[in-house]
């Protein structure tokens, strides 16, 4: 069997709605929304330049991955700096942190549309971005940064579905956040902190684990993992060595949270304050 008709029609609705568009500058992440997004400007014959923002608070790994998707697809790519951490509003890390981040970015991707003749400015956001806390989306209102996944009603899942199908090896890729969201909300970002939090996570992820973050806490270094991947922190020779890791780069305290990996955790303290149930 195949695939339901409404996720057949919502790619073929997505295809001519990029045909329409002719012409984009992509904020191309690497993940799984931008770069099935990014395969189907290409399917649609679109010019395409996709721009990579590189910053402290990208982890290594992903402008690697970046780079290589973009040259196997055979779409032109670059880089562009950006400097969020010096910006007081972003590195205070209030709520808001994202709109400065993303502010800057889109800001520059304007220019570099306008500069290169292209119609518009892309981003990678899909349905469910719409019922989360993102302050980034009012920051792509204000520079008129269009989201063809989210407009036509194209799910994460619905994504991961056509990825596979289109061959893509990104179609199971976990999420890879900006590192600035493991500190919780009024910790202050600093780049010794970021590397810190990046140089933890690539350690636990050595051992075999496919996902983890670790939020930093100060002293304290919680670490979350999918629940099927628990075990595998929690051997005596794992517990130890990731302990002895963690406290060479400084933290005090080791935890593992028993609930596991939730996206948006972090985001529990404004649903508590507003009074709102919190999202899984």
């Amino acid at each position: 069997m195949g695939k339901p008709l409404a996720v057949n029609e919502k790619y073929s609705g997505l295809l001519a709605l990029l045909r329409e568009c002719k012409s984009a500058v992509l904020a191309f992440s690497g993940g799984v929304d931008s770069s099935f997004l990014l395969k189907a400007m290409k399917t649609a014959g679109m010019k395409i330049l996709a721009v990579t923002a590189v910053s402290g608070t990208m982890p290594r790994r992903d402008k690697e991955l970046c780079e290589s998707f973009a040259a196997e697809l055979d779409i032109d790519h670059r880089f562009v700096r950006t400097d969020e951490l010096s910006n007081e509003s972003f590195v205070s890390n209030t709520p808001e942190r994202c709109f400065f981040c993303k502010d800057e970015l889109f800001g520059k991707l304007k220019g570099i549309a306008e500069e290169g003749g292209f119609n518009y400015v892309f981003d990678g956001s899909n349905l469910d971005d719409l019922d989360d806390y993102r302050p980034g989306r009012r920051a792509a209102a204000l520079h008129g940064v269009k989201s063809p996944l989210a407009e036509l009603g194209i799910s994460k899942s619905e994504i991961r579905a056509l990825s596979k199908e289109l061959g893509l090896k990104t179609w199971d890729r976990p999420s890879s956040p900006c590192l600035s969201s493991r500190f919780p909300y009024g910790r202050r970002i600093t780049s010794d902190a970021l590397i810190r939090v990046e140089n933890a996570e690539e350690f636990i992820r050595g051992l075999g684990v496919s996902v983890v973050r670790v939020r930093d806490d100060g002293e304290t270094a919680r670490i979350e993992v999918n629940e099927e991947d628990m075990p595998l922190l929690l051997t005596p020779l794992s517990r130890h060595l990731i302990a002895d890791r963690l406290r060479s780069l400084g933290y005090a305290f080791v935890s593992v949270d028993l609930e596991g990996y939730r996206s948006g955790k972090m985001n529990r303290v404004l649903e508590a304050k507003d009074g709102n149930k919190n999202r899984n």
